[in-house]
């Protein structure tokens, strides 16, 4: 496999810190329900693509993310055509480390042995009507 796309819909999503919760006196860490509800949500639109393939153990990949922000209903006109032009793009939450971080580690093993194969990433984020997040990954 040379490259694969498919796209996540709905609001883009940021890869939450891991809680620690006390069990007695010990403390534990886990991920926040959001993001494994998340990352199956990546997984699932990413198997539905690939159909079991997945990139060699030896690739080198590039992975280039689009994170499509929804318009908030309160803008104006004006400013609501100029985000769909992209003259203005989204500065909020969440972060790109973030919706880069969350992609890439719900496709370890399933469309790489591991994210350490990834030796370029792009993560760009824009408003959209249609919200969601464009994700290709390529072999280099």
């Amino acid at each position: 496999m040379n490259e694969i796309k498919f796209t996540v819909p709905g609001k883009p999503f940021g890869k939450q810190r891991p809680r620690v919760a006390r069990v007695g006196n010990y403390s534990k860490a886990y991920t926040p329900k959001e993001t494994v509800a998340y990352e199956n949500l990546v997984k699932l639109y990413y198997t539905e693509v690939a159909k079991g393939e997945r990139f060699p153990d030896d690739a080198m990949l590039h992975v280039n993310i689009k994170a499509y922000y929804e318009v908030p209903k309160s803008v104006s006109k004006k400013k609501r055509e100029e985000m769909l032009s992209n003259i203005i793009r989204p500065t909020k939450k969440p972060d790109f480390d973030n919706i880069g971080k969350i992609i890439c580690d719900s496709l370890n093993v399933i469309a790489y042995h591991d994210d350490s194969a990834i030796v370029e990433a792009e993560v760009s984020k824009f408003y959209s009507e249609n919200p969601r997040v464009d994700v290709i990954i390529k072999s280099i």
